[in-house]
């Protein structure tokens, strides 16, 4: 078979890569059933008519304008393997022209769940600031040591956003006879309902939680909407958990209503990343930090590429793709969360 007689797909996955997202024997597939063409995310309208006119999948979502997709009649797809959909391209001409764009996200929702309940389990027994004070000698011993412990089992619990993240996280709750509020303007109650979780106005969930797991994607109504008066509104000593993006906190606030002891707090996610030396949040007492790991383990990232392969191999006969998760024309353009800077 030669490489005209092979589908052709463009290679722009920053800030992955292939050998990243591809196991060697999905590699391997994904060169012999496809002609792959490496290009710069910045450049793709260099490529030249000859491969822009044969390119049936873009492996990325690099900035694309309207007249290079016009220079694109035969792109079927773009399979988004960064995971965040940015306002780059013209979704409403792909959109019209019925191209698929789809993500991977998904594969990060059950690790960041699972980190996530750890954070919660961390936070509720004292664990990471147990373990510093017996290596520095300082334990407080038995009960002495409870004082602010808290049973994650039969808590009242809040989850900002249900996705396939909430979800996941969900599920991993279940065991723990808790109480399961849900606040998502996104979904109608039904879905949260068959989900085994209550839907709940934000204020129901701030106020109303022993812990608060934050698991929205940034979007230009939500920006920020979490401050002082959110943070204001929790019961003393509840844990807030942030586990999707920064940027849907003001993380002054946040940092402040740590520091006044009034809740505690777990992160995976920065307002910038990584974070300097001397920021605050380094030294702050009742905060565990953790730097954009959640997410990023090997088996996820392959994950990601055995998705794209089985969506591909759809695609080409005729089918539409069924692993990825589709952006919906009415959402798409409203997301603003930031890709990330390092795997």
């Amino acid at each position: 078979m030669t490489n005209t007689e092979r589908p052709l797909a463009i290679s722009a996955p920053e800030p992955r890569t292939l050998d990243l997202i591809f196991s060697d024997k999905a590699r391997a597939e994904l060169r012999a059933k496809y002609e792959i063409v490496e290009a710069d995310p910045e450049n793709i309208a260099g490529l030249g008519d000859e491969i822009l006119g044969r390119a049936r999948y873009i492996i990325g979502q690099p900035p694309l304008s309207t007249d290079t997709l016009g220079r694109m009649p035969a792109l079927r797809s773009i399979l988004n393997v960064e995971s965040n959909l940015l306002n780059n391209m013209p979704y409403d001409v792909l959109f019209q022209r019925g191209i698929h764009v789809v993500t991977t996200g998904q594969v990060f929702a059950e690790p960041v769940a699972e980190i996530g309940l750890g954070f919660a389990l961390a936070l509720a027994r004292d664990i990471v600031d147990a373990d510093v004070a017996f290596r520095q000698g300082t334990e407080l011993w038995g009960g002495e040591g409870n004082s602010s412990a808290r049973l994650l089992a039969g808590s009242e619990i809040g989850i900002v956003g249900f996705g396939d993240l909430g979800k996941a996280l969900r599920r991993l709750l279940s065991g723990f006879r808790a109480r399961i509020r849900v606040f998502d303007p996104w979904l109608p109650r039904s879905i949260l309902e068959e989900n085994g979780v209550e839907p709940a106005s934000l204020d129901d969930v701030l106020t109303k939680s022993d812990f608060v797991f934050v698991v929205a994607a940034v979007t230009s109504e939500n920006k920020g909407f979490l401050s002082t008066e959110a943070f204001a509104s929790m019961r003393k000593g509840a844990a807030f958990i942030l586990l999707s993006r920064a940027d849907v906190v003001n993380f002054d606030a946040l940092m402040a209503a740590v520091s006044s002891g009034h809740i505690v707090a777990a992160s995976d996610v920065y307002p910038e990343e990584p974070l300097p030396p001397d920021h605050p949040v380094r030294s702050l007492k009742g905060f565990i930090r953790s730097a954009h790991r959640a997410g990023a383990l090997d088996s996820a990232f392959k994950k990601m590429g055995d998705m794209v392969l089985e969506d591909m191999d759809l695609m080409d006969r005729g089918l539409p793709p069924m692993r990825c998760k589709r952006a919906e024309r009415e959402t798409v353009s409203r997301m603003r969360s930031k890709p990330v800077a390092v795997n």
